[in-house]
């Protein structure tokens, strides 16, 4: 009997279509059935060969030798997963399996798993696709049903074929070139500089902002407060402090005639469905949760609860197939106090609307909603309830009626002078039901058109204009989404194509390159604030200009969707690339900028004798020696997931082998590890066995991660640059 072999980006998607298609036997990498067999991969598989494959003496890293440029790019295998490679390689030769249907990731960066996978494998059998945005057992099996030929997405693995291969080109040499001019980790790419460029420019914008005083008037009469309106600019306040002082004087003693009452009826609609940018900015804001942990979140809703839709997408609308499946997804919504408002709407008829349904604005995948499968609540994390609890609000909101309101503007003349007053009357909640903030009536007296006021008094208010704010990552997500403010005049079309094409990087890889420009150290917290570091700055002063600005991300983006739609052949854009990262090496090679460490320490590499550096990143404080080639690293102090027993602030971990010893940087609690772990087998004995072991492999990992992460040299090292094959 001949099998189709399914191949999954990930166990848990493999085992969810391997129940859909009813696999049951459980095998070393793999599900099997009668028709079908179920595999996966790990994220990737395969990736682009490192630079010695080309050439040994490429293992080493000297400016002399570049730019690599290789005619033709080879693949290799992740060494961390050959194991899967081989179970899937080996599954896909089967002589009994006579069609592999593609079951990654519907997008571009999922189209590239797969096929990677097949190219290095040299499989040639029939390739099917199937394209799905939840992984429920009903999508599951209504894709299925309609599998799509494998032959349609050629274009759409052409342009991930590109944009690897021209991130590995542009940024395995610039960084090499960097790194070994400067004697310094200064990695560098078309999305993660340009990040650091924008929040510099905000920086100096603050830096060089001068505050201006502005001043306005109120005026009060029998308890309602009326602002000054300017006739000429028909704003509220002004520069001048003369022409406000006279139009003080002008008013001052004078009663107050109504000029005009006027009251509206107001619609407020819901805000669109979410995405996952959108996702990330809101629970930053709420919860104060990075944009890499609510990703982390989602994924685990979306693959382990089944409880949300395909996170990593950036559309807010749903496509008319998805309305007819609203009703059982309300039904699924069994959170309170939500389950009412479900039920209530399950009620009449599902309007689809416009406003979250579109067709046209849907691309890879639809935004972001409960899926028809109810979770167990019960199940769900105290943060995974949280986003879970997010999604559901936003969805039920855009099914509900508009917010309305009667809104009531009082215009009162003062000599010649106009105030206004304004008040809100709620007429019908609607969607604002979902909100858990109360909403108050500010209703404004009856009073008629014409009448005196007595005015009772008359005040100057004043203020200083502010600068803008400081970055921090809800913000920073929304400047890297839609970067043309930052950009150039005169580069509309760029702009527009940036904006169509989604910004700096994508929806599934701003997390990771915010997360990576902290860990190398080119941007720094302060509170929630997000600053450039010393390093970045000089980084800015060093690399080409081109890769400042996000001209070229909007230039790349442009081309790729050109490849994607097949009106760009793959090979011009690369050649383009090649050219492009020959010029920017002759720049960097040809430079006489300097760079010089502003982090030295005052200890001593016992390895090599040259000062050690004070590296801090989000694990801790190491001191890591300044020659790359060197690279020794001493820990000084790691963040952990142990919480002060006083205040459940994060402890941090400093010292070395027998005198380690948790700290509280809030409230200056101290404990010897020695102490802490004897403090948690007590718990253990009394029934906390859990929360020791989940203490220990949680510090494990932590250490673990540390390792790598406080070493920038090691990240350089193993430089396969995953990251920028997703940017």
């Amino acid at each position: 009997m001949t099998k189709k072999l399914v191949l999954a980006e990930k166990p848990s998607v493999g085992n969810e279509i391997a129940k859909a298609l009813g696999c049951k036997e459980k095998r070393n990498g793999y599900m099997e059935g009668n028709k079908y067999i179920v595999t996966w991969a790990f994220g990737h598989l395969v990736t682009l060969a490192d630079p010695d494959a080309y050439n040994k003496q490429y293992a080493n890293w000297n400016l002399d030798d570049l730019p690599i440029i290789p005619s033709n790019m080879k693949l290799m295998v992740i060494k961390q997963s050959s194991n899967q490679y081989k179970i899937v390689t080996n599954l896909m030769t089967r002589n009994d399996v006579t069609e592999i249907i593609i079951a990654t990731d519907a997008g571009r960066e999922g189209e590239l798993v797969a096929r990677w996978i097949l190219e290095k494998s040299n499989v040639k059998k029939d390739v099917s696709r199937l394209w799905v945005s939840s992984v429920t057992s009903k999508a599951l099996k209504d894709g299925f049903n309609r599998l799509r030929p494998g032959k349609e997405y050629e274009n759409l693995y052409a342009a991930a074929v590109a944009r690897a291969e021209s991130d590995w080109i542009v940024g395995i040499n610039a960084t090499r070139a960097l790194t070994t001019k400067y004697n310094a980790q200064l990695s560098c790419g078309r999305v993660q500089t340009p990040t650091v460029s924008i929040i510099q420019q905000r920086e100096d914008e603050i830096k060089n902002f001068i505050p201006r005083k502005y001043y306005g008037l109120q005026a009060e009469s029998s308890g309602v407060v009326f602002t000054w309106l300017d006739r000429k600019t028909k704003g509220n306040k002004t520069f001048e402090l003369n022409y406000i002082d006279q139009i003080l004087e002008k008013i001052t003693g004078h009663n107050g005639t109504v000029v005009s009452v006027e009251s509206k009826n107001r619609l407020s609609y819901s805000p669109p469905l979410y995405d996952l940018t959108e996702l990330q900015r809101d629970a930053f804001k709420i919860f104060n949760y990075s944009a890499k942990k609510t990703l982390s979140i989602m994924q685990s809703l979306y693959e382990k609860h089944k409880a949300l839709t395909y996170p990593r997408t950036d559309s807010r609308y749903l496509t008319d197939d998805i309305v007819p499946t609203i009703p059982e997804r309300l039904r699924a919504v069994t959170i309170d106090p939500y389950k009412p408002i479900a039920f209530d709407l399950l009620k009449s008829p599902i309007k689809a609307s416009k406003r979250f349904v579109d067709n046209s604005k849907v691309t890879d995948h639809h935004a972001i909603i409960p899926t028809e499968e109810s979770p167990y609540i019960s199940s769900l994390e105290f943060d995974e309830r949280n986003i879970y609890e997010l999604v559901v609000k936003r969805f039920l909101s855009v099914l509900m009626p508009p917010f309305e309101y009667e809104e009531k503007t009082i215009t009162i003349s003062i000599n010649g002078e106009l105030f206004t007053a304004k008040g809100v009357r709620i007429l019908n909640l609607g969607w604002k039901q979902t909100d858990k903030k109360e909403l108050i009536d500010t209703v404004l007296p009856d009073i008629k058109a014409n009448s005196r006021l007595d005015i009772n008094r008359i005040v100057k208010t004043s203020g200083d204009t502010k600068p803008p704010a400081y970055f921090n990552e809800g913000t920073l997500l929304s400047a890297m989404e839609n970067p043309v403010n930052y950009m150039p005049e005169g580069e509309k079309k760029l702009k527009e194509i940036l904006g169509k094409t989604g910004g700096l990087g994508t929806v599934a890889t701003r997390a990771e390159i915010i997360d990576k420009l902290f860990n190398t150290q080119l941007l720094e917290l302060r509170g929630s604030n997000i600053l450039v570091t010393g390093k970045g700055k000089q980084l800015l002063n060093l690399v080409p200009e081109e890769l400042k600005s996000p001209l070229l991300t909007a230039e790349w983006e442009s081309k790729l969707n050109k490849i994607a739609e097949g009106k760009l052949k793959k090979d011009n854009f690369i050649k383009e690339m090649k050219a492009y990262t020959e010029k920017i090496i002759r720049e960097i090679k040809g430079s006489e900028e300097k760079f010089r460490h502003d982090n030295l320490s005052t200890t001593k590499c016992p390895s090599c004798g040259k000062i050690m550096l004070e590296v801090k990143n989000k694990f801790g404080k190491n001191l890591v020696c300044q020659d790359r080639e060197c690279g020794h690293r001493i820990q000084l102090s790691r963040t952990t997931n142990a919480r002060c027993p006083n205040c459940h602030k994060k402890l941090e971990l400093i010292g070395n082998d027998d005198d380690k010893t948790f700290i509280c940087k809030n409230c200056s609690y101290r404990e010897k590890l020695t102490a802490f772990e004897k403090r948690k087998k007590e718990l253990n004995s009394k029934g906390g066995r859990r929360d020791l072991q989940n203490y220990q492999q949680k510090l494990e990992k932590i250490e673990k991660e540390a390792v790598e992460e406080d070493n920038p040299f090691a990240a350089l090292a193993k430089l396969k640059l995953d990251d920028k094959h997703k940017n």
